[in-house]
């Protein structure tokens, strides 16, 4: 999640046609994301695996109510496995709470339905938190077979871990009590933070996210959110030079609608239909590994008049 309790900080966000990858070759994972539309503002990624695949899009709706704000995602998540079998979900709701007055916080609320193409579904319901609740930030939920009846039933918090039994009476997992004596098996659990707190509570794997390695540089794409120079500056402690290069890139960032509108495409990224799902077309790590970055255009280099198709604009930066 970008929003969690102990990180209430706006995040960057990205420029139109801004990258990242993640690449794990010991562990068979490799990632990548690409800034695909400002307006509406979309992201997409594609992401390998041993024996599965995933990918998706993801856009955002926000209602400003005051004293908080509501984000509804929008966008289909997608995870193929090799022999077929599909699942698809969307994100529920966030509700971000104390904008204004207070200590700010978030939660999670609404239905989120796991379809698949072959044998089992799930739904998934995340609690809607009130005043009166004791113990907030549930989730419940069953897994389904084909013939509608139910296999499985999910419990658990969404920002603590979640518990399944194969079985289909719920009352099985009515506490956390309960989960060891109903023969619950534990399928995720939180990490706990670590003992001394680091920048902006990050942990020790997200903050090697955006680490610059030896070698790593000369293999990137230029359009690489690594290479951000307000981010950069701002990592090192250089205030003065993150601001000027953030105001700098919000200049490039007002010509983004323009762009899009006068045609600009994604690079790595085509949708399926008008308003179909983002579909990763292949080329990213064969590019990679040749260091041959045809139609990958400086995004972060100096302003230009006359900008050419492919130049991107920042859609907003995070205040330094």
């Amino acid at each position: 999640m970008w929003f969690n309790d102990s990180r209430p900080c706006k995040p960057f966000n990205p420029l139109l046609g801004e990258t990242y990858e993640a690449d794990y070759p010991e562990k068979g994972i490799r990632f990548f994301s690409e800034k695909v539309s400002h307006h509406p503002m979309a992201m997409a990624c594609h992401c390998e695996g041993k024996g599965w695949k995933f990918w998706g899009d993801s856009n955002l709706k926000s209602k400003f109510w005051g004293q908080s704000i509501q984000v509804d995602p929008s966008g289909i998540l997608t995870l193929e496995f090799d022999d077929g079998e599909t699942f698809q979900w969307s994100k529920v709701t966030t509700t971000i709470n104390n904008l204004i007055i207070g200590r700010v916080y978030c939660h999670h609320h609404g239905t989120m339905n796991i379809s698949g193409n072959k044998k089992y579904s799930c739904k998934l319901m995340f609690k809607e938190q009130s005043f009166l609740e004791r113990n907030p930030r549930q989730v419940q939920g069953f897994v389904k077979d084909a013939d509608g009846t139910k296999v499985a039933s999910l419990m658990g918090k969404w920002d603590e871990s979640m518990y399944c039994v194969v079985s289909d009476d719920a009352s099985k997992l009515s506490s956390h009590i309960s989960h060891q004596s109903a023969g619950a098996t534990l399928l995720w659990k939180k990490n706990e933070p670590p003992a001394d707190p680091t920048r902006y509570n990050l942990s020790s794997f997200a903050i090697t996210l955006n680490e610059l390695t030896p070698g790593l540089k000369e293999k990137l794409p230029p359009t690489d959110s690594r290479l951000r120079p307000d981010q950069r500056h701002l990592e090192n402690g250089e205030y003065e030079k993150a601001n000027s290069e953030k105001l700098r890139l919000e200049t490039r960032q007002r010509m983004a609608r323009n762009m899009q509108e006068s045609g600009w495409k994604p690079r790595w990224f085509q949708r399926d239909s008008e308003h179909g799902t983002y579909r990763y077309v292949g080329g990213y790590w064969e590019a990679r590994e040749q260091t041959k970055w045809v139609g990958c255009s400086d995004i972060f280099g100096s302003f230009c008049d006359n900008p050419k198709p492919r130049v991107s604009t920042l859609y907003t930066s995070a205040s330094v």
